[in-house]
């Protein structure tokens, strides 16, 4: 079982990124594409540190979830197009997100909570990110590169998030397909 928990984006903005994948596209064949659909900010990767038949794992990562809160919504702005690690080689495109402060605490009180369960923290800083692809090589990326030179203050819209989300990932041959497993609000009453 893959978990990681996230947050979801408003219908607008999945259809600006849309709109963003469709005229990228064309521009890096060796790219693999993110579905609009499947994306969201992901908060706190799981992976398979809880066991398909670990029951009793699962119910506790829930409920040490659910305890987790913030004084105040997290606004979020989507803006701009990168790469990862740079441009000379990027591996990974993404749209940047500007947030309030509250949304790195927000990811690290996430991790506090699971790490009693033994779900290790995460070694990098959280750098929240929206991936629109990522690429096997970079020999091919040169006309997306340029193209996304325009881009860097494109607006894709925001969101104002009061809660997050536990979700499982299943791999398939057609790709990641995410099922919610539970829905968490995080702001404290009178938030």
């Amino acid at each position: 079982m893959r978990l990681f928990v996230a947050l979801d984006l408003p219908s607008e903005v999945l259809d600006a990124i849309g709109e963003l994948i469709a005229r990228l596209k064309p521009l890096c064949k060796s790219a693999r594409w993110t579905q609009p659909e499947g994306m969201h900010i992901t908060l706190k990767f799981i992976g398979p540190a809880i066991a398909d038949a670990d029951a009793q794992k699962l119910a506790a990562a829930r409920a040490a979830l659910a305890t987790v809160r913030s004084e105040a919504p997290v606004e979020i702005h989507f803006r701009g197009v990168g790469f990862f690690p740079d441009t000379r080689r990027p591996r990974v495109v993404w749209c940047g997100v500007a947030a309030s402060p509250n949304l790195a605490p927000l990811a690290a009180d996430v991790e506090r909570a699971l790490e009693p369960l033994g779900i290790p923290r995460e070694g990098r800083a959280f750098v929240p990110h929206l991936t629109l692809a990522r690429f096997k090589s970079f020999e091919d990326t040169g006309r997306l590169v340029h193209a996304a030179e325009g881009l860097k203050d494109t607006d894709f819209g925001s969101a104002r998030e009061t809660e997050f989300h536990l979700y499982e990932s299943l791999l398939k041959p057609s790709g990641a397909e995410h099922r919610k497993i539970a829905s968490y609000p995080f702001v404290k009453a009178g938030g």
